[in-house]
């Protein structure tokens, strides 16, 4: 059987951590964000975890 491709997508969007874990962005931080919030600005800059149901799901394909 061969092997299965990297998404490209999931990849530049998920950052697999030396431990394992996999960490995602914010939505909403890329651009226009000189009218939002600055509490929602600053929210936005901390990665957030992926649930393990989730990491189990993206763990062959990233």
């Amino acid at each position: 059987m061969g092997k299965l491709k990297t998404h490209k997508g999931m990849k530049k969007v998920l950052n697999v951590r030396k431990s394992g874990t996999i960490t995602i962005g914010h939505p909403g931080t890329r651009h226009n964000t000189g009218s939002k919030s600055a509490n929602f600005n600053r929210k936005g800059r901390k990665q957030s975890g992926l649930s393990k149901a989730d990491q189990n799901r993206f763990k062959n394909i990233i």
